[in-house]
């Protein structure tokens, strides 16, 4: 039986460890302790750190894993470059994943490569920002590069706000620097991509539902994004090209875009799947399932991706508008074809938090329908048909 380590145990790795269980792959997850509920889906469950690569290349060492991947989140995806490198796995490269999860190596990359990018700056701790940002046109993006998701990333549209930007981004940082890039004004939008064998497999636009706190947190997705001939191949030539420059092979691919003018702007790309339903957005859009082709690639297994259909679906999270324990769920939806999950991440009497990031997350919706209109209003109708709460 094929053993593969599952990095996390939270609830964007839950699908991911129940498909390699329907598989009949035998599941490790690998997570801090903690009330996680990927922990009770795992065949086996180990308590190490994911950030932790030397442990947790031991530790597949000595359970001879044959692979190791995640879904949703970029903090163990150094360390599964590491274990690919390290034991020979199917993945993407200890080089390839630094510069995933470093937004300063990944500009870098994509100024050397001529991907289309913002303009931006590094600036150390100990510098003057206004001074060092000085050549960039407001407003601009303070952003930290080793973190995934909005943390330790704000806007700013005056040199007045740059101090709590920055004040912000160290708040979040373990490094001595931290980015400010033009914010580029324009139609922000996602694509989540595969890579294996050096080649693209596919590469699917999404729009993002978005809540505006510091800064823009998604809180939902859907397909198809409308876009012209012509910007869907600018988008695909621009992934491509930054997925070369990033050296990215044999995983999963979150972009994130900006279109002004037609043409495509990389934000950044992640080395592994979307959170937030994205994994279940490719699924429904194409036919098939997605954990499934995640999980094959991670055992070196060549995953084929038909894209002969196209199904409209869309997604949302559902959270809390403050903090406190749960006191009732009531679900009043009955039945329905085009509704593809209703998923609640908590039960009577927990505790949560009101929604400021993605982790605050309570639940979520999918849908479907013939046109991308039909899955919204089913969206929006069984959302409405939902009582959570909280007090």
């Amino acid at each position: 039986m094929k053993k593969l380590m599952i990095m996390g145990a939270g609830i964007y790795q839950v699908p991911l460890i129940r498909t390699a269980k329907r598989m009949g792959i035998h599941t490790i997850a690998v997570s801090i302790p903690g009330k996680y509920p990927g922990f009770a889906e795992a065949d086996e469950i180990r308590h190490i750190n994911t950030i932790d690569y030397e442990a947790v290349l031991e530790e597949a060492r000595k359970l001879e894993v044959d692979g190791i991947v995640t879904a949703g989140t970029d903090v163990a995806v150094i360390t599964i470059g590491k274990v690919c490198d390290e034991m020979g796995l199917s993945g993407l490269s200890f080089e390839a994943a630094q510069i995933a999860v470093d937004k300063l190596l990944m500009k870098e990359c994509y100024e050397r490569e001529g991907v289309r990018t913002a303009r931006y700056r590094k600036v150390m701790m100990d510098e003057d920002p206004i001074e060092k940002t000085k050549d960039l046109n407001y407003p601009l993006i303070v952003k930290i590069v080793d973190s995934s998701g909005s943390r330790g990333i704000t806007r700013i549209n005056a040199p007045e706000e740059m101090a709590a930007a920055v004040e912000t981004a160290k708040s979040f940082t373990r490094k001595d620097y931290y980015l400010v890039e033009e914010f580029i004004e324009g139609m922000e939008f996602g694509a989540q991509a595969f890579v294996y064998g050096g080649e693209v497999r596919f590469v699917l636009p999404h729009g993002d539902y978005v809540f505006y706190g510091n800064t823009g947190v998604p809180v939902g997705h859907f397909a198809p994004f409308e876009l012209t001939q012509e910007q869907l191949d600018d988008v695909y030539e621009q992934t491509v090209k930054a997925v070369k420059a990033m050296k990215l092979d044999n995983c999963a691919i979150n972009a994130d875009f900006i279109m002004k003018d037609g043409k495509t702007y990389v934000l950044e790309l992640g080395g592994r799947s979307g959170a937030t339903c994205l994994v279940e957005l490719v699924s429904i859009y194409y036919g098939f399932d997605y954990y499934e082709k995640i999980v094959q690639a991670a055992l070196g297994i060549e995953p084929e991706f038909p894209q002969d259909q196209a199904v409209p679906n869309a997604s949302r999270l559902l959270m809390s508008d403050r903090d406190g324990v749960i006191r009732s769920i009531v679900n009043h939806n009955e039945p329905d074809e085009n509704v593809y999950e209703i998923m609640f991440d908590y039960t009577v009497g927990d505790e949560v938090k009101k929604f400021r990031v993605g982790p605050h997350r309570i639940g979520h919706v999918v849908t479907k329908g013939r046109t991308l209109d039909e899955a919204v209003e089913v969206l929006d109708r069984t959302i409405q048909n939902i009582e959570i709460v909280v007090d």
